[in-house]
């Protein structure tokens, strides 16, 4: 661990159902990127998280991280422990080599989605954790065991964009906290399978969903970047 976290702000994209924090701000510049750096990458048939290091350093200059499409129970989300403090801070690799970083498999909801914890297994919630680095503005690695086991990120409607495009800089609407609520229910197990089943009451929560999307006048930025994955939900689901 290092005294540095990253400057870089956070960006959630919606529709990618991606955390990304590094300075790339396109596809070419992303795979320039990878190809200055090393540590965990995307590979062909597979993507896992993302830690990159720079080759000099070999200090921490970048993440991407990929949200869980199965939400905990609410008794386990409500099990993640608020200690130990997040400490800020960077990381440095002992060596310059690839690595593998396994995605998380569980998303676990604060009250009002004001935080997302996101673990390996809800088996994590079974010891305490050991550390909480912050590595970026409201982005956490969680560390059991000298393991990266999760990570967090706090107000995360803040951070919704799409694409590599940086976030609104101005505060979230309480009308865009309260559908990012929502949306998150219709893209995340259980409801999405009701949703692709085409079950009646879920597909008529969906297209509420997009309809108060639309007709959302302020933050619209936010508004679009939810609007981008509940959208081709619509499309794909509610349009037959």
């Amino acid at each position: 661990m290092t005294d540095e976290p990253l400057r870089s702000i956070p960006r959630f994209d919606f529709p990618g159902q991606c955390v990304r924090i590094a300075e790339y701000a396109d596809v070419e510049g992303w795979q320039r990127f990878l190809g200055e750096t090393f540590g965990s990458q995307e590979w062909l048939w597979d993507a896992p998280d993302e830690l990159r290091f720079d080759r000099a350093g070999r200090e921490l200059v970048g993440a991407a991280f990929r949200l869980p499409y199965e939400c905990a129970a609410a008794e386990d989300s409500a099990r993640v422990p608020v200690t130990p403090a997040v400490r800020p801070g960077g990381l440095r690799a002992d060596e310059a080599r690839d690595f593998r970083l396994d995605v998380a498999t569980e998303l676990c909801r604060a009250t009002g989605d004001t935080e997302l914890t996101c673990l390996r297994d809800v088996d994590v919630l079974d010891e305490p954790l050991e550390a909480r680095i912050g590595i970026a503005s409201d982005v956490a690695l969680l560390v059991q065991h000298g393991t990266v086991v999760g990570w967090s990120l706090t107000d995360p409607v803040r951070y919704l964009t799409t694409g590599f495009a940086a976030p609104d800089p101005a505060s979230p609407s309480p009308a865009v906290r309260s559908l990012f609520s929502e949306c998150l229910d219709l893209v995340t197990q259980p409801l999405l399978d009701q949703v692709q089943g085409r079950d009646p009451a879920a597909l008529a929560r969906l297209r509420a969903a997009d309809e108060a999307l639309r007709a959302q006048r302020e933050d619209r930025r936010r508004a679009d970047a939810l609007l981008s994955l509940i959208g081709n939900l619509v499309e794909d689901y509610a349009n037959r």
